[in-house]
């Protein structure tokens, strides 16, 4: 053999042992041997390392499958969510806890802040209402009583989800208006001029407080999901489930799933609306 004009058994500047020996990448793996058998060359570490985990899985598989298990969990890991709706008190925005009694003298149809809890998940907001109006008779122009599902001494204390059925927009600009915000008005079959209700200034979606939640514009066209709530003899407020046939919260596919619980309290926090008169033709 013959390497730039020099034979390369005698003369070759850089001797027969460098090209047996480093002719090939630096970093390479290469089996090296005095006398080199026919067939003998480099190996395939990729090959090898493919074996070797193609045996360690059938020796798993063959055990009860319990590495392929492990590996399947950390490649899909389990949804995060609860297995069934918690019971959970509700706490004023100072901290103590949420009465009938105070629910009724600090809030009514008028009370422009929007008051917002989160149940069942820590990212599932929901607005907490009192639509019995300070004074006066309840008539839709100042206020409703007897809501579906609601609780306290005029049935007017009611729950829903502040996130816009629509495309997802939260509380505040989905938020509670109070009689008279806009100019604006409705008609149900318990109130022929409904003046307050839950507006969202995101794109126009409105739903009635007085009966669970339902739409009367769109482009939504679900109903905002109702927490159920009960109080005990004491008068405690708790958030226990949701209304039979609410939809799932937006952007969960199963209100229980999506996030972790709140645990066994929620307190109320206080958001300033984002007003906007603004309904679909």
């Amino acid at each position: 053999m013959t390497f730039g004009g020099f034979d390369c058994a005698t003369g070759c500047p850089n001797g027969a042992e460098r090209l047996s020996a480093l002719d090939f990448p630096i970093g390479q793996v290469r089996r090296v041997a005095s006398v080199n058998p026919p067939g003998d060359g480099e190996v395939d570490e990729t090959k090898r390392n493919l074996l070797k985990l193609l045996g360690v899985v059938a020796v798993a598989g063959a055990g009860g499958g319990g590495l392929a298990g492990a590996a399947i969990q950390y490649i899909q890991p389990p949804t995060v969510g609860l297995s069934s709706y918690p019971k959970v008190q509700l706490f004023d925005t100072d901290g103590a806890a949420l009465t009938v009694d105070k629910v009724e003298s600090e809030y009514n149809a008028t009370t422009s802040a929007d008051l917002i809890f989160n149940y069942p998940l820590r990212n599932e907001p929901n607005f907490l209402l009192n639509l019995y109006p300070a004074g006066g008779t309840p008539n839709g122009t100042n206020g409703a009583e007897n809501v579906p599902y609601g609780v306290g001494t005029h049935k007017s204390i009611v729950a829903y989800s502040a996130i816009c059925q629509h495309l997802g927009c939260p509380a505040p600009a989905i938020s509670y208006y109070p009689p008279g915000t806009c100019a604006k008005t409705f008609s149900n079959a318990s109130y022929p001029t409904l003046s307050f209700y839950l507006h969202c200034s995101c794109h126009g979606s409105t739903y009635d407080v007085t009966d669970s939640a339902s739409n009367l514009t769109g482009p939504a066209v679900l109903p905002l999901p109702q927490v159920l709530l009960e109080t005990d003899s004491a008068g405690n407020i708790y958030a226990n489930g949701m209304r039979p046939g609410s939809p799932p919260v937006n952007g969960h596919i199963d209100t229980l799933q999506g996030d972790y619980g709140v645990g066994s309290t929620a307190s109320l926090v206080k958001e300033t609306p984002i007003i906007l008169c603004s309904f679909p033709a």
